[in-house]
């Protein structure tokens, strides 16, 4: 028998609260049917769930679905669904919450924007369901809950009031129906025709196409009406990796990612316990073109229970691993959760933890496993995955075991650090390496001369990045890396002690002379242990920031203070000899210092640097030449 209508009134402050959610929370008026989905997937999950627990229940399991109706005519749009349902008590509970809790506490938070943590609040509200309001004037909404005969019937406009009544038994089946009396379409509003199939279709396509339980259409066509699914209901993160064929993971990848070729690798993980999540990865083949663009999207998309929450998830994946594509589904996190609410949520934060750790040891793996594989990978991808290393402290001995490099152990070849370790000489206890901007640079670089000698290898590095991080004192294996064209170079086994000691003796006036002279140019003049054939090459200091460094964060907007370099001469090369044993005679002294000039603009071009003063340079090398003739 059907009981009297109740109306009850907002308060004042769950009337604006209800004002805000329909207008300030969602930016995309498209998620109302989102919501509406999901609750009705949830539903329909709950009566499952509920006939295992209470088999005294009878319910209809046999066709379980979710079932759209438009009507063009006169402008509805129902979402039905067949799944557990509401009593009258849980409709007052549930889909009234918001308007019994809103309080001027709650109301002051949420105006404020900026509020992190009055956006969480927002999930605590059941305000996916009042999403409704952001397309339709009227919402209705009638349930029967299973095992039971009593139908409620809830309706509003979203303003002031709503009603609340019981229907008679037979009124309604078990399950709840949601019906939108829909706003006039404004498109310039956002606000589209949702009684459309094709617009149906598009956002349970982008939305929803992974509930597990079908979503119907009826779709007419002349005098013919035919029952359409519209969702795959293929959630292939959700199913055991052997149930799962290469071609439909390629298909779901070149859906996601808009790429036309199949992906390198695939990587199927589930994290149980504290936070409950499963992710499809995916290691892309090819580089895009805006791997390196400073506004290319990244992040891999965020599903809560199958619904799709956003694109390009930032926060699930750091921007060393924007490469990655794919899925990561949270168990746990509300439908309403925002970028902002994303970049605290600690359950975001323990996930990303797990992705980045598998994403890297499937790399490692692949290096040592599928070699060809993680040769494509590196050449397309290495280069930002060693970014990590400037930002990653947790990972950077992982993002190193990852890492190939050029070496002069093989001209054609790369080689790995743990490669490179095993192959260290008995008594070297650093990683060598040299930066530069091609192979060819580095190769001709005299600052490789002692160590190609006395047959240490060296590392070759020509991306920008390896300027940067070859500074930050990171270790491998507790062996440290140590710049052949930076600091001190005292290579094991050489000379012996009283030969150099005699021979800096030897060079001292010349080396204090032209260190006065040069002062401007130079920070010193001093022999130098790493060269055997070149007269003279430059060095950084320390702790001074390469030239390289400097043109890099200059080319950056970054200003850069100008930091002179060290001029190391080769007390064994014959014009360096020369030098010492003019100046030693006490005359030209002039000539000396523009022999001098003329080896440091030689060493700055050398290692691709710029002169400070061409012109001069090239009348110096013209007058030097015209006084041997």
């Amino acid at each position: 028998m059907s009981g009297q209508v109740e109306r009850l009134e907002f308060q004042a402050e769950a009337r604006q609260l209800l004002q805000l959610v329909i207008h300030s929370i969602y930016s995309n008026k498209d998620i109302f049917l989102r919501e509406l989905v999901s609750n009705a997937s949830d539903a329909l999950d709950k009566l499952k769930m509920a006939t295992f627990v209470d088999k005294d229940l009878s319910a209809d399991l046999s066709d379980l679905h979710i079932a759209l109706e438009p009507h063009p005519q006169e402008r509805t749009l129902t979402v039905r669904d067949n799944g557990i349902g509401m009593s009258r008590a849980e409709v007052v509970e549930l889909i009234g919450t918001i308007a019994r809790s809103g309080t001027a506490e709650l109301l002051r938070s949420l105006k404020d924007s900026q509020n992190a943590a009055a956006k969480e609040l927002i999930g605590q509200f059941g305000v996916g369901f009042y999403s409704c309001f952001m397309v339709a004037d009227r919402v209705t909404l009638v349930t029967r809950r299973a095992g039971t005969d009593e139908v409620t019937r809830w309706e509003s406009d979203g303003q002031g009031s709503y009603t609340i009544e019981t229907l008679e038994p037979a009124s309604a089946p078990v399950g709840t129906s949601v019906t939108l009396h829909l706003a006039p379409v404004d498109d310039e509003d956002g606000r589209h025709d949702y009684t459309a199939t094709w617009k149906l279709r598009e956002i349970v396509k982008r939305y929803s196409d992974f509930i597990p339980w079908p979503i119907r259409l009826p779709v007419t066509s002349g005098d013919e009406t035919k029952i359409e699914t519209l969702n795959s209901m293929k959630a292939l993160w959700a199913r055991p990796r052997d149930e799962v064929s290469d071609e439909e993971y390629h298909e779901f990848y070149k859906h996601i990612s808009h790429d036309w070729t199949d992906p390198l690798e695939i990587i199927h993980m589930k994290g149980e316990g504290t936070f409950e999540y499963e992710a499809l990865l995916f290691l892309p083949a090819r580089a895009p073109f805006d791997l390196y663009h400073a506004d290319a999207k990244r992040g891999v998309q965020l599903y809560v229970k199958r619904v799709f929450i956003m694109d390009d998830c930032e926060d699930l994946t750091p921007p060393y691993l924007r490469f990655v594509k794919g899925v990561v589904d949270a168990h746990d996190l509300s439908l309403n959760v925002s970028r902002e609410i994303l970049q605290q949520d600690r359950q975001i934060q323990a996930i990303r933890k797990r992705l980045v750790r598998k994403v890297l040891g499937t790399i490692k793996d692949l290096r040592t496993k599928r070699p060809e594989t993680y040769a494509t990978f590196w050449e397309q991808f290495g280069r930002a995955l060693k970014e990590g290393l400037l930002t990653d402290t947790d990972n950077r001995e992982t993002i190193l075991a990852c890492c190939s490099f050029a070496s002069t152990q093989d001209s054609s070849a790369l080689t790995t650090l743990a490669d490179y370790v095993a192959r260290m000489k008995e008594g070297q206890e650093q990683i060598y390496v040299l930066t530069g901007e091609s192979r060819s640079a580095i190769e001709n670089s005299p600052h490789l001369e002692a160590f190609r000698a006395k047959g240490y290898e060296v590392l070759l590095l020509t991306d920008p990045v390896d300027e940067v991080w070859v500074d930050l004192g990171l270790t491998f294996d507790g062996k440290p890396f140590q710049s052949v064209a930076r600091g001190q170079v005292d290579l094991p086994g050489e000379g012996a002690a009283d030969s150099q000691k005699q021979q800096r003796e030897d060079f001292e006036p010349l080396l204090t002379f032209l260190g006065e002279r040069l002062g401007e140019s130079v920070k010193q003049v001093r022999l130098s242990s790493r060269l055997t054939t070149s007269a003279a090459c430059i060095v950084t200091d320390a702790g001074d920031v390469t030239p390289a460094l400097q043109r890099m964060l200059r080319a950056m907007g970054q200003e850069v203070p100008a930091t002179k370099q060290i001029l190391e001469l080769n007390p064994d090369h014959p014009l360096v000899q020369k030098l010492r044993e003019t100046h030693a005679a006490g005359g030209g002294e002039e000539a000396v210092v523009a022999t001098a000039e003329l080896l440091l603009g030689t060493a700055v071009l050398a290692e691709g640097g710029d002169l400070a003063d061409p012109a001069r340079f090239a009348k110096l090398l013209t007058d030097r030449l015209a006084a041997t003739l």
